[in-house]
């Protein structure tokens, strides 16, 4: 070939490689573009720098905000009385009530996480839940206990009709302080969302008084560090909760301790003890929902009290168990030390100087646990985890209203 052919057609060849790259360059721009969110209410966006102000710390501008977000007019919530017809034109409510309305980044669309979502009364505190961790990539599994109301399943029936990726567990339980169905609500949700063709990484559980203080962009770079293992708190055992699972127990419309003793665990490795929330992985709940030796185990912990303050701690120290810590007490975790769940516990709350691990709460208290008040947000957004309890828009609703304005500005602002 010629020197000039050759010349010519390496041209040509440097030339469709460089539209070829600007081709992809361009797809990928396209690619990971992020949408801006859709503005949670007015009322909400007008929260903001009082918001800002006392997530910072800004004691003297929080004191002069604080004072603003309380005037009168200004402290209502979304709306006192949840109304199923405003879900008849779904495309409308979701752009009103300022759902996310597309992924924000690539990495988000490709990380899509799963939550079990466990609720039983006040629609008004499920939808604005739901609205702080929705995003169209994920999937939301809705329990309703079979003892709400009909108002209420009927109201969340409307809400989750809206949502293509939402959806009610396929079985509802009857949930009973302290018992087994507490744990059986989340199992059914497990299964549901395995069937389902969302291929999600992570499984979350929430309750009717979460919510998140995350973005989920930030909640996928927190799962995606954890790199296949699970976050919980799982601990060894104080002797004073041993009993818990030592003797049956017998439920009706209560939990009943007998004086009969159990059979020893069906396990090879200790019992620990943790609480109800968890941040799992998807090998985690096909390995729970598979596994023989951990069927025998479900099993056996039917009739123990509280089963949800141990049976997930006792899985994550389990060598089989995908994602799981080893059985040595250098691996236990407090829910200090997990990302699952942030809560204030009123028999722990102190000086910090004193050796307190934390300060006192804001709020107030209900069952021993903080309902977080404004005065407790500075210290909650400088924790790791992905959620906190408890909230309540009967008690604090200001301090929601902060969290949702400022989710919501850190969404756009990281866009």
């Amino acid at each position: 070939m010629a020197p000039k052919m050759r010349a010519y057609n390496g041209f040509l060849s440097g030339l469709f490689i460089i539209i070829c790259a600007l081709i992809w360059l361009l797809n990928l721009k396209n690619s990971t573009e992020r949408v801006r969110p859709l503005p949670i209410p007015s009322e909400y966006q007008a929260d903001l720098p009082g918001c800002l102000a006392i997530i910072n710390g800004d004691l003297e501008g929080a004191r002069f905000r604080l004072e603003q977000l309380m005037k009168p007019g200004e402290t209502k919530t979304l709306h006192t009385k949840f109304d199923p017809a405003v879900t008849k034109d779904c495309k409308a409510y979701v752009r009103r009530r300022g759902f996310i309305p597309a992924p924000l980044s690539v990495e988000e669309q490709n990380f899509p996480i799963a939550y079990s979502m466990v609720i039983h009364e006040k629609v008004e505190m499920f939808e604005r839940l739901l609205r702080a961790i929705y995003h169209p990539q994920n999937i939301y599994c809705v329990h309703v206990d079979k003892k709400s109301s009909q108002d209420f399943l009927h109201a969340v029936n409307a809400i989750v009709s809206c949502f293509p990726n939402v959806f009610i567990a396929s079985k509802l339980e009857t949930i009973v302080y302290g018992t087994w169905y507490r744990v059986q609500a989340d199992l059914n949700c497990m299964k549901d969302l395995l069937h389902k063709p969302v291929q999600w990484k992570y499984l979350l559980n929430t309750c009717g008084a979460d919510l998140p203080i995350k973005t989920n962009a930030e909640m996928v770079m927190a799962l995606q560090t954890l790199n296949g293992r699970n976050s919980l708190e799982s601990e060894a055992t104080n002797d004073d909760k041993k009993d818990r699972w030592k003797y049956h127990f017998k439920v009706s419309d209560q939990i009943i301790q007998t004086n009969v003793l159990k059979s020893p665990p069906p396990i090879s490795t200790p019992m620990y003890q943790g609480n109800a929330y968890f941040v799992v992985t998807r090998e985690f709940v096909r390995h729970v929902i598979e596994d023989p030796e951990i069927q025998t185990f479900l099993e056996w912990e039917k009739d123990t009290y509280s089963p949800d303050e141990h049976l997930w701690a006792t899985l994550q120290r389990m060598p089989s168990v995908p994602g799981s810590q080893p059985p040595n007490d250098k691996y236990d975790a407090s829910d200090m030390n997990s990302i699952a769940r942030l809560v204030k516990w009123g028999y722990l709350e102190g000086d910090i100087r004193k050796g307190a691990p934390y300060a006192p709460c804001r709020g107030t208290h209900r069952r021993s646990i903080c309902l977080f008040g404004v005065g407790d947000l500075h210290w909650l957004f400088q924790q790791q985890h992905l959620m906190a309890n408890k909230f309540d828009p009967e008690v604090n609703n200001i301090s929601i209203r902060c969290i949702e304005a400022y989710l919501n500005f850190k969404s756009w602002r990281d866009g």
